[in-house]
């Protein structure tokens, strides 16, 4: 299983460091992932946007490979690319195992395969999910700037002073919080990868 990290317009520098926390969360949680299964999108400004170069990248590096599961991570304006990607990957035989949109405001998600939504406050959360949305999201409480949603998902958790995002947990399907609702950004998205990692 590989994981796909689709960044938005900002310093890459700090997908770097996204990966690095992320993979400190799987690597302490024994999670079977790791660092040559975890590819960042190297796209930079306007091709953050395009499927077409993310589907591109996908076929560069996994050639063959379409039956192997891809797991999307995407932040900001990299969610627009990525979820067309994921579409087109799908339509050529290749297997989305999911799609988490981490505040991905504004952009229509539709596909045949989990989709979730992670936001940075109460109101991208629900106007985001207007849009399409899976099951289980997850929003800030109390709200965050934008940034801070990526910047606390790329703090290592055995780092002296850790950034955490408080939120809520929310199944959409029946618009209530699951039991043990209230939860941080890192532990929601560490929940859906050993998910889909054991499935």
């Amino acid at each position: 299983m590989s994981i796909i990290i689709c960044p938005g317009i900002h310093e890459s520098n700090l997908t770097e460091s996204f990966k690095v926390g992320l993979l400190d969360m799987v690597s302490n949680d024994a999670i079977a992932y790791n660092a040559a299964n975890i590819l960042i999108y190297p796209g930079k400004d306007v091709l953050v946007l395009s499927a077409f170069h993310i589907l591109q990248f996908l076929r560069d590096r996994l050639g063959d490979q379409l039956k192997s599961p891809i797991i999307f991570i995407s932040f900001s304006a990299g969610v627009v690319g990525a979820i067309g990607a994921a579409c087109l990957w799908q339509l050529l035989g290749g297997r989305v195992k999911a799609f988490i949109a981490i505040d991905g405001w504004g952009v229509p998600l539709q596909g045949n395969f989990p989709i979730h939504r992670m936001s940075h406050d109460y109101f991208t959360h629900w106007s985001s999910c207007l849009l399409g949305s899976g099951q289980n999201n997850f929003y800030a409480q109390p709200a965050v700037d934008h940034l801070s949603m990526w910047r606390c998902l790329a703090t290592s958790r055995s780092a002296s002073t850790p950034q955490t995002v408080q939120g809520w947990w929310v199944d959409s399907s029946i618009g209530i919080f699951p039991p043990k609702g209230h939860l941080t950004a890192s532990e929601f998205l560490l929940m859906l990868l050993k998910r889909y990692e054991a499935n």
